[in-house]
């Protein structure tokens, strides 16, 4: 059945059924996979996906069904699944369905996302290239690049009717460096907009570059070191206590942060923003899964709490206005609060100056660990990491076999001095490098 179809007979079965409201959240994907090794495709997909999730409010609760089949049988399906499951809720919060009543931005999110024969060539110039760089580079290991387009529309009994496409190119290579005994990895990804984004020979050296780089890495002495935490390695970080900014985590007495708005939590000097419509990022969207239109929100301000990430139930429940954050994992999943493109802002100060400033220390590059050596709620983390020792403000050797230990949430109060280098390494997260002071390091 065409969908606008399935539609207006799924609103009218919802209408006679009686319900205070309905609302169908509909998500296309197409998406494409290559991986190369040795100059062969070793893996090669292109799917499309569709599915409509279908939530009710029956008695001030919400019921959610969903289904990947448009047709008579399912439109009954979807409105009896959807009421025993609003029956069957315990929250006892007020939930909302969205009026869409504010309009929301007009963004251009869509652009070319290649032909199957040039992504495939693609893959295969990122390893000969990787390879070229360097003699020392004598294999790659993932070498893969993925292309998608996703639209996203929302339709409800209030009238509301948003609709929203986007496509995005990721491309990302880990190459194998030996020399002698001494073997190093590295790794580096592009992320953008479409496959004119990607570029093989800049992906596939920067890697190769890395991998070179990190060759007959040892371990330093035990003791406190000053550290500038890179980009790459910082982006991993903001993303894994990212949660302590969501209210939902706050009134489930799982943030750090409750209670704090308002209060200085972090450097003068750090400024971490929520931004739906910034130009250039991937998680760049007009509005969220509840429909409310997308903005930019300081989260904290030059070290102040401002606000926190809110849907429309957690935002009813603290009096203020909803953020625009409510996400959904897939189109089956229940509403909840993600960030979107978050990121610490960028400063003044040049990574060679940075360098400078610090002297003698040592650049975390890389960490590792995170699932199992991070805590969110607590902030405290331990994680075994790679980077350089800093001499004379400058790279001085490559380092690995440490540790870093510390709370995440007391390191951005400590922070001494944000970099200009701003970077999304891998999509919808990103920071600058940081000086983060002295923090202490685990070694031989």
């Amino acid at each position: 059945m065409e969908l606008n179809a399935f539609l207006d007979k799924l609103f009218t079965a919802a209408k006679q059924a009686g319900l205070e409201a309905a609302e169908a959240y509909m998500v296309e994907d197409e998406s494409f996979r290559a991986m190369a090794n040795n100059q062969e495709i070793v893996q090669y997909s292109s799917n499309l996906t569709k599915g409509l999730s279908f939530r009710v409010k029956v008695n001030g609760k919400i019921g959610y069904a969903s289904t990947e089949a448009f047709d008579e049988d399912a439109v009954d399906w979807l409105i009896q699944r959807a009421q025993d499951s609003a029956v069957l809720c315990e929250d006892t919060s007020e939930q909302f369905i969205y009026d869409g009543k504010e309009p929301s931005p007009a963004l251009n999110l869509e652009a070319a996302v290649g032909e199957p024969d040039e992504k495939l060539q693609f893959v295969l110039d990122l390893e000969k290239t990787a390879k070229a760089y360097d003699p020392r580079v004598q294999k790659v290991g993932y070498n893969t690049i993925t292309t998608g387009r996703e639209s996203v529309r929302i339709v409800n009994t209030f009238g509301m009717d948003k609709q929203s496409t986007a496509t995005y190119g990721v491309a990302f290579i880990m190459p194998v460096a030996t020399e002698g005994e001494s073997t190093a990895s590295g790794f580096a990804v592009q992320v953008g907009r479409g496959f004119a984004a990607l570029d093989a020979k800049t992906l596939g050296t920067e890697a190769a570059e890395d991998a070179v780089s990190m060759l007959h890495a040892a371990a330093v002495p035990s003791g406190q070191y000053r550290v500038i935490i890179h980009y790459r390695a910082m982006t991993d970080l903001l993303e894994t206590f990212a949660s302590a900014f969501s209210a939902e985590n706050v009134q489930k007495d799982l943030s750090v942060y409750k209670g704090k708005l308002g209060e200085a939590v972090a450097a003068p000097c750090v400024t971490i923003v929520d931004d739906s419509l910034r130009a250039d990022g991937l998680a760049s969207r007009p509005f969220d899964a509840e429909g409310v239109p997308g903005g930019t929100h300081a989260v904290i301000e030059n070290g102040v709490l401002k606000t926190f990430l809110h849907n429309l139930k957690t935002a009813h429940k603290d009096g203020v206005k909803s953020t625009g954050n409510a996400s959904k994992a897939g189109y089956s999943a229940p509403i909840r609060i993600s960030p979107t493109n978050f990121y610490i802002e960028a400063g003044d100060t040049s990574f060679e100056q940075m360098l400078q400033n610090v002297g003698d220390g040592i650049l975390i590059k890389e960490v590792e660990g995170l699932h199992a050596g991070a805590d969110a709620v607590s902030g405290d983390f331990s994680l075994l990491s790679k980077g350089f020792t800093i001499k004379d403000g400058k790279l001085d050797k490559p380092v690995e076999q440490i540790t870093i230990a510390g709370n995440f949430y007391e390191m951005l109060k400590a922070i001494q001095t944000v970099g200009s280098d701003l970077t999304f390494p891998q999509g919808a997260f990103g920071t600058p490098s940081v000086d983060v002071g002295k923090l202490s390091v685990a070694g031989k």
